[in-house]
């Protein structure tokens, strides 16, 4: 059950998350750089009273998750290209998470379209009790029936205060072993179209990180790092960039991520990119199912 004032501080993440993706749209061109694009929406976010659930994710043609620029990213939209925009806000850890695709190709609406239609479909079915294969069908069949394929290993996911994936998984396919109910809770209906294999695979790079909580007796410094990223974020995903003031910085934050990954401290997000190199589009929605209703929080 969810009270009157979860239910407002749900509503008004997704409301802030809807502008910003808004926002997101307008400003998303080719010749922009990526680091620009992403401190923008950011203080977009921040600006209007939301708070980062994660760091926003730039997803370029093939790229399909987990891309935050760098800091000193020279990366820029390149002409052409497919443009996924990832974004997550909170209000007291109460999280909404929405994504869009901007495409600068009219050769590639198709595969547009087939994505934005899965998702119109699979809302309009959702009710409390539903199972979660029988959403991954329907996003796996309007798919389909556009000519492309879903992407099997990326899904919809569960979401709890504090916590982007809470473990309940939603399949963007028919996977009949996925028995979940979707009862009382936060989803994310989250629906990936691609013209190449509909599988990702991960790259040695990684731009976003999480903290683990810890009682453990810690360096100084590295205490004094983990402590205002936690008392920040607990444990929400970041990025380096945030803590990089200057080149002075860039050293001393990589060697202490190097630290918490050797105390076992840290979550990795790996960046994931289409395993034939196909194009990848996206698109999200946040929904709140109590026993009576579903509501759609960032529509």
């Amino acid at each position: 059950m969810f009270s009157d004032e979860v239910i407002k501080k749900l509503i008004k993440a997704g409301e802030i998350a809807k502008k910003a993706l808004r926002y997101a749209e307008r400003v998303t061109k080719p010749g922009v750089k990526v680091l620009d694009l992403a401190n923008s929406i950011e203080k977009y976010v921040e600006d209007i009273g939301g708070k980062l659930a994660f760091p926003v994710n730039i997803g370029v043609n093939t790229v399909a998750a987990h891309y935050t620029p760098v800091y000193m990213d020279d990366t820029i939209i390149p002409d052409n290209s497919v443009v996924k925009i990832d974004l997550g806000v909170h209000v007291d850890g109460y999280i909404a998470d929405t994504a869009l695709t901007v495409c600068f190709n009219p050769v590639y609406e198709g595969l547009l379209e087939a994505t934005r239609k899965s998702l119109e479909k699979a809302l309009e079915v959702i009710k409390p009790g539903i199972r979660a294969s029988e959403i991954g069908k329907i996003i796996e069949n309007t798919i389909r029936s556009h000519g492309y394929k879903p992407i099997k290993n990326l899904s919809g996911h569960g979401i709890e205060r504090y916590t982007i994936h809470s473990g309940v998984i939603i399949p963007n396919y028919n996977d009949l072993l996925n028995v979940h109910r979707l009862y009382s809770g936060v989803y994310a209906i989250e629906p990936f179209a691609t013209n190449g294999a509909g599988l990702v695979k991960e790259l040695n790079q990684v731009t976003i990180y999480a903290l683990r909580s810890t009682s453990r007796e810690l360096p100084d410094e590295v205490k004094s790092f983990y402590e205002k990223i936690y008392n920040d974020r607990r444990e929400l995903p970041f990025t380096t960039r945030w803590y990089i003031q200057s080149n002075t910085d860039v050293n001393k934050v990589r060697e202490t991520i190097a630290t918490l990954k050797k105390y076992k401290l840290l979550v990795e997000y790996p960046v994931l990119v289409e395993k034939e190199n196909g194009l990848v589009s996206q698109f999200e929605h946040t929904i709140i199912v109590t026993r009576k209703e579903v509501i759609i929080t960032t529509a």
